[in-house]
């Protein structure tokens, strides 16, 4: 049975081979200390599932959703962005529900790419950017971000030919990988860039309530944002909801009404009964962010100390539960991932999964606990570095 070119042309799976090496370690009754997946491994806060409980066992809530998302829902979120950002949002027309972050960002494409056009993507970046642009039959054009550059894109090194003929720029900060924070001036230079070359963007917010600093800015707190494009957030990783799979979308009323065209066709909305949750997370007493943020922040300085002394290259993380480290002199990304989990059974994500110039570098998420993470440095201990 052949598969539709639109699948064959995705790249291929990076990770399988570390993947079978681990399931290999696991078979043998390793105990493996996974440091690759970004899956908080705190709970969602106990008021979010209280009121999950009782949204549930109400037969209202028991029908279609509808396609934008309860009105209800869609009010919280704009008073939640009006409160973190200072940013006036209209919830009938800015304002959308998504079935989580990722479903927004890899659905946009089908409603604004045609076969042949270019999609600008963040290189190392979110691989649904890519991957959504090519199943829309689009171009991704990687747009590198790199150290000397504090990860940020260099916009006017794109060469014009190329921003010509884009349709999408997707951006994401705070950024995963590198976890690298952009400034409000940085908005300000997008909007006017997308402006000049007639582009959407697409900003994945998904953690900018991760912060250790300062609270990082919304792209739509520059200066017209709204007239080239949209900022999508998730609450999975703000209130621990990986698994609820509820998100949303706000900024240009036109861009959310080409998303909705999609969406009406391909999903049925989110189940009421998590948005309600949704909505007591968003207007609830937020003390449950702020001490999720508490204990990352503690991981982090852990591991940025441990890690240091053990003579890595580590760089800061001001924002997201992610460390990005260089790997030592002589290793690939692969290389340096696959001697780690081989010697102490321990899993790092490396960077070449994220684009050609994520390599070089390992994405090390602190989503165990503080014991499993000192038990790994333990091990790391021993490894030649």
């Amino acid at each position: 049975m052949d598969l539709a070119r639109r699948l064959r042309a995705l790249p291929p799976y990076l990770f399988a081979e570390l993947d079978r090496k681990k399931e290999a370690l696991l078979k043998k009754g390793v105990d493996v200390i996974d440091l690759g997946v970004g899956d908080p491994d705190l709970p969602t806060p106990k008021r979010v599932v209280e009121r999950m409980r009782e949204a549930v066992l109400d037969p209202s809530n028991h029908r279609y959703p509808s396609y934008e998302g309860l009105r209800e829902f869609r009010e919280a979120a704009a008073r939640w962005y009006l409160r973190r950002f200072g940013v006036e949002l209209d919830p009938s027309r800015e304002v959308m529900a998504l079935i989580g972050s990722k479903e927004g960002i890899a659905h946009i494409p089908l409603a604004f790419v045609n076969p042949g056009d270019g999609v600008l993507v963040p290189d190392p970046g979110y691989p649904v950017y890519s991957a959504a642009t090519i199943l829309a039959g689009g171009t991704p054009h990687p747009i590198p971000l790199l150290e000397e550059r504090g990860f940020l894109p260099d916009l006017q090194a794109i060469p014009k030919d190329v921003a010509k003929g884009a349709k999408l720029l997707f951006l994401n900060y705070p950024n995963n990988p590198t976890s690298a924070v952009a400034s409000k001036g940085f908005f300000e230079e997008v909007v006017a860039f997308a402006k000049e070359f007639d582009l959407i963007v697409c900003h994945d917010a998904a953690y900018s309530e991760l912060y250790f600093e300062s609270p990082p800015p919304s792209f739509l707190e520059a200066e017209g944002a709204k007239e080239v494009g949209v900022e999508f957030h998730s609450l999975s990783k703000t209130y621990r909801m990986t698994g609820w799979r509820i998100g949303f979308v706000v900024g240009s009323e036109d861009v959310i009404r080409g998303l909705r065209g999609v969406k009406t066709n391909v999903d049925s909305g989110v189940f009421q009964a998590i948005q309600i949750a949704a909505i007591e997370a968003l207007e609830g007493d937020q003390r449950d962010v702020e001490e999720g943020r508490e204990i990352f922040r503690r991981r982090r300085d852990l591991m940025l100390k441990e890690l240091g002394a053990l003579g890595l290259e580590v760089f800061p993380s001001p924002a997201t539960f992610y460390l990005w480290v260089k790997v030592p002199q002589g290793h690939t990304s692969t290389s340096f991932c696959e001697l780690v989990l081989l010697e102490a059974g321990v899993v790092f994500t490396p960077g070449v999964g994220f684009g050609k110039y994520g390599e070089g570098y390992v994405r090390i998420a602190l989503t165990v606990g503080e014991e499993r993470l000192e038990e790994a440095l333990e091990r790391l201990k021993k490894v030649p570095l």
